[in-house]
């Protein structure tokens, strides 16, 4: 991929190289400057520029840019361009690398966007750059066309806007109106529920043509000349091109007026329409030059009889022409989108055949297909073939490139009948490659349509119900489950198909939480794939294996068995797997069992391989994986980010598995940061999922719902909310207190403890320290078992083994809170002793973030006599506890501004100032603006 590539671009209102003024667009404009008048301000934020092809959109960027430059903001410009939409990152690559102003460390971006496997590290020094280039002033990001991005761009887009809000940068990105990608759609509503203000360009208004009419001819036009101009409707770029290329040889200047000469004028091609052409395929090309010749509105039958192809052949190339804005549907006709471009068309093509094209055409019936309508429908042998060709490219490329992989296999599904056999095979195969790029809604209605039109054979209605299945696995637990075990059922099917229905429905099962099910299912499984040979099938079921031996609280044999699976997921291609992928599995075990370390490796490797060759839905899984990995760690901030990056698509539905990873994090991360607003939400998820098909899913509602009550200091509540996962059967129980991981056995007893269930804390213990015994290698489980004993007890000396056990841990929440559980032991009679462990404690929160844990820490503290601000590690020296914006507010009330005061200066409302104060009020411990506006003057001073 080449990062010092310039498009060059013709700027709609470009004649022969030379801008003409810009008419018309006064409020567009004084939009922008009110825009960038706010980021001078500090006030970041997305602007969306929408219209149609021709119409300005990037006249109005370009505008934008010159006025960002004048008032001294730095300006990167992107443009995405439709010949390069598998150049991952290319459009935003292109604006912060080229030309002089390029960002700091250029040379190093450049290294990694070229360098294979670097691409996670790409990311996040883009996101570290554009911070450090903010801090020294405000920034404009413009991005052009984003209807022709590719996913990463539009995820990496939509994830820094969301990551820098609070900084001063204001992206300014262009879409085409209309129909655009889903991909695109899912970004254009994600920036819009963010906030992003809209700027649609209409078509200009007749003043404007005049004027713009007598710019390019140098004249004011006469009437005739201006009813015209008036053909091209307003659009900017159609009308400078139609009069640019009436300017030599029909307009002459009359007596200060411009006229047209004699006789009419013909049509005549226009640069853009043509650039537009040359991007099509031939199919395409052909079709709309077919169109052209016929005029008029013409139908899809006819442009087949045409051609000479069948009506299934010529679905691509309508699409196609339809994106590129050439074409547009008209009822069930096709018609262009402006008579100038069918002109411009048809004038590119010689007159003779143009002449016989018409003349074909009148020839037929309106409408009239080749034959009657099945014949119509039926693949040409040349079809057939066209379509085992592209079968067998996808086939090859699902391993490496499931996008490219997914186009050819739905081509193929145009070019053979609906009644082929070979038809619900090809079916089959598409539907897990339109799951792995993101098109899962696509991929169920292609195989819920075949299972309802029925005829299927079993082998075939297995392989559907196969594919499925897989499908369901991230979205719906209980459907996985119903589709693998409705094909498995099926009667007369082959050994494999059969063993790989097991083997999903295995996953399925373990998945729900239905343990004891899921082992017995693996056992069938095992024997009917080993006398099949079937590779695939035992990858998933070694992963099944792992599962149940963690179950069993054999972790040892569960690693031994995941590492199998994972390598032999490897060995095999990600493609061939029911389970994508195993290695997901390895990350999450290493994760809950201590090992975050290998946990991270494994995460982050996942999200590079599966970025690179574009898997969408496996770069969500393993986002939402990582979520959980970095909450644990400590980082909240980037767990919140994870959940916010795997949120931006466009899957239906809630999803299981991102309600036991996302959603679980979401509330986690809002509960420690006292974020009551968010909470409050994800805890309606919470009682969403508690009625939920799946046992695990009701599962982790529960436990959410148990520390949503917890926080609001109802003990009793959350025991309550947790009576249904206490008394499910036993074979199905999670097999540790808390759910799903080991460190929450201490949460549980303190919160059974706060509610006087210690029936209900002696099963967590008695469940934490089996699990440590079962376990002797593992360090992190003794650590936990040893923390829920000394609070069981009340004994200070096992709590003090916990610290020690978690001083090597990275797992920062946890060792935070068994050193201030041990501070707040010590405290009721050695209060000097308790200080240093609620200080360190403090000192993780804090640099966690965890403002909740912060202020409850520092009321220990404050209880022991003690007043101590902490310096949390890689924070601002000056306020380490405050982000930007709470400094800059805390700044201004220093000064003695008000709160509406200070929301004028800075732009923002007075909720989300009073919001900013009250924190930082917090972090430092201060209760009044007077003992603000001390600590303020003290720590400027330097003293």
């Amino acid at each position: 991929m080449s990062v010092n590539r310039v498009t060059t671009r013709t700027v709609p209102e470009e004649l022969d190289g030379v801008r003409t003024p810009l008419r018309g667009r006064d409020a567009e404009l004084a939009f922008i400057e009110e825009r960038l008048d706010a980021l001078g301000r500090g006030e970041g934020g997305i602007v969306r520029v929408e219209g149609p092809a021709g119409i300005g959109r990037s006249r109005i960027l370009a505008e934008a840019a010159a006025a960002a430059r004048r008032r001294g903001t730095r300006v990167f410009e992107g443009a995405a361009d439709p010949d390069e939409q598998f150049v991952p990152l290319g459009p935003l690559l292109e604006g912060v690398l080229s030309g002089e102003d390029a960002l700091s460390g250029a040379q190093r971006l450049r290294d990694l966007a070229t360098t294979p496997g670097q691409r996670f590290w790409l990311l996040q020094e883009l996101g570290d750059r554009l911070r450090e280039a903010a801090r020294n002033g405000p920034l404009l990001v413009v991005l052009d066309d984003l209807q022709w991005c590719d996913d990463l761009t539009l995820l990496t887009f939509h994830t820094l806007a969301a990551g820098l809000s609070s900084y001063p940068i204001l992206w300014l990105v262009a879409v085409r109106g209309g129909s655009v990608p889903s991909g695109v759609r899912t970004t254009l509503d994600r920036i819009r529920q963010a906030g992003a203000r809209e700027l649609v360009i209409d078509a200009l208004e007749d003043r404007a043509i005049a004027r713009i009419t007598e710019d390019v001819l140098g004249a004011p036009p006469d009437p005739d000349v201006l009813r015209l101009a008036h053909r091209a409707e307003g659009v900017p770029q159609l009308l400078v091109e139609l009069l640019g290329s009436l300017r030599e040889e029909a307009v002459t200047i009359e007596n200060g007026m411009a006229r047209l000469s004699a006789g009419p004028t013909a049509p005549r091609q226009l640069p853009s329409v043509a650039r537009r052409l040359d991007q099509l395929s031939d199919e395409a090309r052909e079709l709309v030059q077919t169109a052209a010749a016929v005029g008029g509105t013409v139908t899809v039958a006819l442009l087949a009889e045409l051609l000479g192809e069948s009506l299934a052949a010529l679905i691509t190339a309508v699409r196609e022409s339809l994106d590129a804005d050439l074409l547009a549907e008209s009822g069930d006709r096709l018609a262009f989108r402006h008579d100038l471009i069918r002109e411009a068309v048809e004038a590119g093509l010689p007159l003779p055949l143009r002449q016989a094209l018409r003349q074909q055409a009148a020839g037929l019936p309106p409408g009239r297909a080749p034959a009657d309508a099945a014949e119509a429908e039926r693949p040409a042998p040349r079809d057939a073939a066209e379509a085992d060709r592209l079968r067998t490219e996808a086939a090859e490329l699902a391993a490496t490139a499931p996008g490219p992989a997914a186009e050819r296999s739905l081509k193929a599904l145009e070019l053979i009948a609906a009644d082929a056999p070979e038809r619900p095979r090809f079916i089959a195969e598409t539907i897990p490659l339109l799951w792995q790029t993101g098109r899962a809604e696509q991929a169920r209605e292609l195989g819920a349509s075949a299972l309802a039109a029925g005829g299927l054979g079993p082998e075939d209605e297995a392989l559907v119900r196969l594919a499925l299945a897989r499908l369901a696995v991230p979205f719906d637990f209980s459907e996985a489950v119903r589709q693998a075990r409705a094909g498995a059922a099926l009667p007369g099917i082959s050994a494999t198909a059969r063993g790989r229905l097991l083997a999903a429905l295995a996953v399925g099962l373990s998945m729900s939480g239905e343990h004891a099910a899921a082992e017995q299912v693996a056992t069938e499984a095992w024997e009917t794939s080993a006398a099949a040979g079937d590779r695939s099938a035992e990858a998933t079921l070694t992963t099944v294996r792992s599962a149940v031996s963690f179950h069993h609280m054999d972790l040892t044999e569960a690693f031994r068995q995941a590492e199998r699976s994972a390598a032999l997921a490897d060995a095999l291609g990600v493609s061939t797997s029911l389970w994508v992928p195993e290695a997901l599995w390895h990350a999450l075990l290493s994760h809950t069992t201590g090992r975050t370390a290998e946990a991270f490796a494994v995460a982050e490797e996942g999200i590079r391989i599966t970025r690179e060759q574009g898997r969408t839905a496996a770069t969500r899984m393993w986002l939402m994986t990582r979520s959980r990995i970095l909450l644990e760690a400590g980082r909240l901030a980037e767990a919140r980010a994870d959940c916010e990056a795997a949120s931006a698509t466009d899957d239906p539905g809630p999803g299981n598995l991102a309600d036991v990873t996302l959603r679980y994090v979401m509330l986690r991360v809002a509960l420690h940061t006292d974020d009551r607003k968010t909470a409050q939400a994800y805890a309606a998820e919470a009682r969403r999922m508690r009625s939920d098909g799946a046992p695990v899913v009701r599962h982790f509602g529960s436990w959410m719902l148990a520390l949503m009550a917890d926080s609001e200091g109802r003990p009793d509540r959350a025991m309550a909310e947790l009576d249904a996962v206490m008394t499910s059967p036993a074979e199905d129980r999670p097999a540790y207190a808390g759910l799903i991981d080991p460190a929450d056995a201490p949460v549980l007893v303190r919160l059974a403890l706060r509610a006087g269930a210690l029936e209900r804390a002696a099963q967590a213990v008695a469940q934490a320290e089996r699990r440590a015994t079962l376990n002797p290698g593992l360090t992190f489980l003794a650590a936990t078992a040893a923390h829920a004993r000394g609070l069981l007890d009340n004994d200070l000396a096992p709590l003090v083994r916990a610290v020690r056990l978690y001083e090597d841990c990275p797992r920062v929440l946890v060792r935070a809170s068994a050193l201030e559980d041990a501070g707040r032991k010590l405290a009721a009679t050695r209060r000097s002793e308790a200080v240093p462990y609620f200080e360190t404690a403090l000192a993780l929160y804090a640099r966690a973030g965890a403002e909740r844990d912060v202020a409850r820490v520092r009321r220990r503290l404050r209880a022991a006599a003690v007043r101590k601000r902490p310096s949390p590690v890689g924070l601002d020296s000056e306020w380490p506890e405050l982000t930007a914006a709470e400094t800059r507010v805390v700044r201004l009330v220093a000064r003695g501004l008000t709160n509406q005061q200070a929301a004028e200066q800075l732009s923002l409302s007075q909720h989300t100032v009073s919001s900013h104060l009250r924190r930082a009020f917090t972090k430092l411990d201060v209760t009044s603006r007077t003992e603000l506006a001390r600590l303020v003057k003290h720590r400027d001073s330097g003293e």
